[in-house]
């Protein structure tokens, strides 16, 4: 169900400019919206935006109060309909988008069929739900929630305001503040490790490092390291279902999709995105400013800067050739 506020002109005008974005509009600084919809649904109490060509015919009949649009489009939007003119329509759906919605906010509740162990500690306001279970040497930052059903620890550290959703297991690893972990996700497990002959299986001693602002999706499990850590840097984003081994390292700002497996020890770069069902191979080194087309196989190291595609994962360029003359036989 969608959710009704009540969020002014003025409020809307001053977020984007405190994320450097300047809009323009005729609309009154009181002029209130009630929710930000798509072109299709929404009324004329609502916003939306246009950043899609595609949808020209679909933003000529919107109904609604005002349209985030880049100023080349105008001439689109029905006079019904009052433009916010800012240069990146998306980002500005993005940063309103959270202005709209109801955030979790921790209850600071401790509910009476939770456990926790003695030597852990938690900080002010955490909000501890249903059946969880926090073991030895954990710390809980202030303000952070836990869903139902997750078991924590040993040794897990979570920064403050993060969400960590029901069905979550977290042992041996750092989360940074402000993090999201989806339900599901498997943070901190033993590595798939062993001598291949006997079967022997290798003890992983290490831990996972997540850094702030990080996002990992539901079923994505992340082993810890063997000796050091496995580490997510800052502001990444991680869909559902994917598989991170152990001693990998990933960059600052990484996007990557649902289903890709990266194997151990591989290290990847700042700002690298990676489609859905890509596999990775271990000890690769993936450069800054990758990118990854989906159901791609990455067999040897990518430098800075590249756009691959394929299997084996070639230049995006000689991927599309190759794809042209295969189709024409």
């Amino acid at each position: 169900m969608k959710n009704i506020k009540q969020i002014s002109y003025s409020s809307i005008k001053n977020l984007l400019i405190f994320n450097n974005m300047h809009p323009i509009s005729n609309l009154k600084d009181n002029e209130i919206f009630t929710s930000l919809n798509s072109l299709n649904n929404a009324n004329e109490n609502e916003l939306t935006f246009f950043n899609d060509i595609s949808q020209t015919n679909i933003l000529k009949n919107t109904k609604a109060k005002a349209c985030l649009i880049d100023n080349k489009d105008l001439k689109h939007l029905p006079s019904s309909t009052k433009s916010i003119v800012v240069k990146n329509t998306y980002k500005a759906f993005a940063i309103l988008s959270n202005l709209f919605s109801v955030k979790s906010k921790s209850t600071g509740n401790i509910s009476k069929y939770s456990l926790i162990h003695n030597s852990s500690s938690l900080k002010k306001n955490v909000q501890i739900d249903s059946f969880v279970e926090i073991g030895h040497n954990c710390k809980i930052g202030e303000n952070v929630i836990i869903k139902s059903n997750c078991k924590i620890g040993p040794n897990v550290i979570i920064g403050k305001n993060s969400i960590i959703y029901s069905n979550c297991n977290l042992q041996d690893c750092i989360i940074g503040s402000n993090c999201v972990i989806k339900s599901g996700s498997v943070i901190g497990g033993a590595g798939f490790g062993f001598d291949p002959r006997s079967k022997i299986t290798i003890s992983h001693i290490g831990n996972v490092l997540i850094g702030d602002n990080c996002n990992i999706g539901s079923n994505t499990t992340i082993d810890r390291a063997v000796f050091d850590s496995t580490i997510i840097s800052k502001n990444s984003f991680i869909d559902n279902l994917v598989q991170i081994a152990h001693n990998v390292y990933i960059g600052d700002e990484a996007i990557i999709a649902a289903q890709t497996g990266i194997a151990g020890s591989t290290t990847i770069g700042n700002n690298v995105m990676i489609g859905g069902q890509v596999g990775i191979s271990g000890h690769l080194t993936i450069g800054n400013n990758v990118q990854i087309a989906a159901k791609s196989g990455v067999t040897k190291n990518i430098k800075d800067n590249s756009i691959v595609a394929g299997f084996p994962a070639v230049d995006i360029k000689r991927w599309k050739i190759s794809s042209i003359k295969l189709n024409k036989l």
